[in-house]
């Protein structure tokens, strides 16, 4: 049940894949990690609050952090992707509810020139000496951590099954942990993600909040899980701990978990950002109680990610106190974003998309559309990170199929329960989208602000002028921003 595919776990070396791999990652690298320590600096100033009976001019503080404007507007341009994660320190490990589990034997990684601990938060930034840690290219090594026990028992949603505290660079105590959570078929599934915890006091009013950080896309193998690789969204959780907030991040479903990563099924995205907060409270050494207030906040695949938990929230975990929501190049509906992708520069993710489709819900049996390329295209993709989607620019599905299998009534049906849109959250809601994301359709983006206005929902809508990746960054600001309103209890000026 926990495996369709058993050959995927192999040893790390990427043999499979091909050097044009490589060099568009490090392509993507030399482009996004410049912005990553800018952004984080531009989020940790941005300290901003309405005062005090303050008046509707305050709808404009997140357009003035970000330096955008918030005009509403339609059309066309694309967009999904982002990256992330940090590689494995050990420190300790434990098994919860099992005490059969072998602790691993591997030292934890340090420095060959200090014997100090590397810093396996920092795979996207660098360390204070200028040192990059961790690989961020080249394939991380095994780790135990990620195999979960051969029986997982009856554990119900959040409940741990492993525990392991770790080193990080950041200002928190960090443990990895794997939970229960359910897919999007009722399945109980093992599913990795992290805890951090500020190593100060909160002085806040009741528990300690918690951000729920849904991350965006790192590709669907397990060498790219969020907690092992590139940390892409380290721009809102070192701004987030500054403030005193727990942060927990999931890994996903089948991210450095077994299966295929069930990339972009909403159902199961949802619930597995609810359950890594499930996850956390259960965790007495990070002392954050049940009922403290809860943020979610995700872009690209994370903002897919963060709407559909809180779509789900109020039926799924509705013991949780959402506060807001914060999501971003969202893509809400994947026949929109798969008509922007088939032919375009991120065609690459919508075969990722099919792939996690047909890992999600067997049914769909995308092997019976394949032809001989495609075949050896799915082999070969099981362990791709995002450098696989990158280098797959421009393609067209028909290179790879006997038969599209998207506007068949099977794919359509999981496509419409997978579409964002039809339940929108009872909280605050912050979306925002680049206007020329190349990526993420805006204009699918838009049809969901208009349909969450249209319930009554509560929406701040946001335009940034930028395309995919730089959007993620100029937004960090107003996310943070957001957030902390919400866990103040300051008032909100939706734009609809």
């Amino acid at each position: 049940m926990l495996d369709r595919h058993p050959s995927r776990h192999r040893a790390p070396g990427g043999a499979r894949r091909s050097r044009r791999h490589g060099l568009a990652l490090a392509t993507a690298a030399a482009l996004v990690l410049p912005l990553v320590p800018t952004a984080a600096h531009a989020a940790n100033a941005t300290h901003a609050a309405a005062p005090a009976g303050a008046t509707h001019a305050d709808a404009m503080l997140l357009d003035a952090a970000a330096g955008t404007s918030s005009a509403a507007g339609t059309s066309s341009a694309a967009g999904t992707s982002s990256a992330a994660g940090t590689s494995s320190a050990a420190v300790t490990q434990s098994a919860v509810g099992s005490s059969s589990d072998p602790a691993p034997s591997d030292p934890a990684p340090t420095d060959p020139g200090t014997g100090e601990l590397t810093d396996p938060s920092s795979a996207a930034v660098p360390d204070d000496d200028g040192v990059y840690r961790s690989g961020t290219i080249f394939p991380v090594p095994p780790d135990p951590f990620y195999d979960p026990p051969a029986d997982l028992g009856d554990g119900a949603d959040g409940e741990l099954i492993k525990v392991r505290e770790q080193a990080v660079g950041l200002d928190a105590r960090t443990w990895m942990v794997m939970y229960h959570s359910t897919n999007a078929t009722g399945q109980d599934i093992p599913v990795t993600g992290r805890v951090l915890v500020p190593h100060h006091a909160w002085y806040g009013e009741g528990p300690r909040p918690i951000v729920t950080v849904a991350p965006g896309t790192r590709g669907i193998g397990d060498d790219c899980a969020p907690s092992r690789w590139l940390d892409y969204e380290r721009p809102l959780i070192e701004p987030f701990l500054l403030k005193g907030y727990a942060v927990v991040i999931t890994d996903y479903e089948g991210l450095g978990t077994p299966g295929l990563h069930t990339y972009m099924v909403g159902q199961s995205q949802g619930r597995v950002v609810l359950d890594m907060v499930r996850a956390a409270t259960n965790l007495t050494e990070s002392g954050l109680e049940p009922g403290g207030k809860v943020a979610i906040a995700g872009y690209s695949q994370g903002g897919g990610g963060a709407v559909w938990a809180g779509e789900l929230w109020q039926t799924y975990a509705p013991e949780l106190d959402v506060v807001g929501v914060a999501a971003g190049g969202v893509p809400a509906d994947l026949t929109a974003v798969s008509e922007r992708l088939n032919g375009g520069v991120g065609f690459g993710f919508m075969l990722l998309a099919a792939f996690g489709y047909d890992a999600a819900y067997p049914d769909l049996d995308l092997h019976a559309y394949l032809n001989e390329r495609g075949e050896r295209l799915y082999e070969e993709a099981q362990d791709a990170c995002v450098d696989m989607a990158l280098a797959y620019a421009l393609q067209d599905i028909d290179v790879y199929t006997d038969a599209d299998p998207r506007h068949t009534d099977a794919w359509q049906a999981r496509f419409g329960q997978n579409r964002a849109g039809g339940n929108p959250p009872d909280v605050p809601i912050f979306l925002y989208h680049g206007l020329f994301d190349e990526i993420v359709p805006r204009g699918q983006a838009v049809t969901l602000r208009d349909e969450y206005c249209a319930a009554g929902a509560g929406v701040y809508w946001q335009w940034h002028l930028g395309e995919h990746v730089t959007t993620m960054a100029t937004a960090a600001p107003s996310v943070v921003t957001f957030v902390e309103r919400r866990f103040r209890d300051r008032p909100f000026y939706p734009t609809c």
